[in-house]
């Protein structure tokens, strides 16, 4: 017989900041880098993509060695539950790929509970869409857009390649972005009714996960595609959500679902950023960069 799974047992599963022992050191030195990468690189700081009081975002453009063409575009989405973090948090990831060619923006969004996850994923449709408006500006090639989410930005980034754009902003391509990673994200918002530390800032209602839960959605229109990864020391229920989005999507949609060995909730960014690690190989391929080892 299978056991009752209670509200502790998923508050263990999902509360990533309790299982993960040195997590607090980890997120501290994701900040010291990050400030680093912004004093060094070739940056444009909190510019504006929309009204509400977070809507800016952060473009770090490529190594002048890859000047001469337009360089592919990467939009990082941060994580957090979508009820922390900051786009400050993840610069450290942006290096890793404008040194090898690639055009990298980095959006925040208004936070639960002061707005809804509803309202963060079209808040995001506006940064997505403002990339393609100016990604020329930048060195970048409006064209060649790949999304990056982890954890709650894995979530968004789901949601984001089932946008239908032309009812965004008429001026938009209807495929707009070309293909996206889903690092250790959430597909299946269910769970989370279950999740004590969650329920009073995320107000989530049974309504609201159908609405907002990718496996629900119909895959995204071929040829675009998602990689869903995550850490092979994530909870059981994280490896849970990264297998749901391939069983809802298939593997035309979902071409690589797999997880990285030696890497928890955490660390699996770790990997994104080594040019070694899988991630960022997959990553490379899908951004279309000059050299990849044919991994998907």
């Amino acid at each position: 017989m299978t056991p009752r799974k209670t509200e502790a047992w998923f508050e263990a599963q999902y509360n990533n900041r309790q299982r993960v022992a040195d997590s607090a050191d980890v997120l501290a030195r994701w900040a010291e880098a990050s400030a680093l990468v912004r004093s060094r690189a070739n940056c444009q700081l909190d510019v504006r993509y929309g009204a509400d009081p977070r809507q800016t975002l952060d473009v770090f453009k490529p190594d002048p060695a890859f000047a001469g063409g337009f360089a592919p575009v990467l939009v990082i989405v941060h994580g957090g539950w979508w009820r922390s973090l900051d786009k400050s948090d993840y610069s450290f990831l942006a290096a890793s790929f404008t040194d090898e060619g690639a055009l990298v923006v980095v959006p925040n969004y208004d936070l639960c509970p002061a707005v809804s996850i509803e309202h963060i994923a079209m808040q995001l449709t506006e940064a997505v869409a403002w990339a393609w408006r100016h990604a020329a500006e930048h060195g970048g090639d409006p064209s060649r857009i790949v999304l990056l989410g982890h954890s709650a930005g894995g979530h968004l980034a789901a949601m984001l390649s089932c946008c239908d754009w032309k009812r965004v902003a008429r001026d938009l391509p209807r495929r707009l972005v070309q293909s996206a990673m889903s690092v250790s994200g959430v597909h299946d918002l269910a769970p989370l009714l279950h999740v004590p530390f969650l329920q009073d800032d995320l107000r989530l209602d049974a309504a609201a996960v159908r609405r907002l839960s990718p496996v629900r959605f119909p895959p995204p229109a071929a040829p675009q595609t998602l990689v869903a990864l995550a850490g092979a020391q994530d909870s059981e229920e994280f490896r849970r959500q990264n297998r749901l989005i391939r069983e809802a999507w298939g593997a035309r949609a979902v071409p690589v679902c797999d997880e990285l060995p030696g890497c928890n909730h955490f660390t699996v960014l770790h990997d994104l950023a080594d040019p070694q690690g899988r991630s960022h190989q997959l990553l490379r391929q899908l951004l279309g960069l000059r050299w990849y080892s044919g991994l998907l």
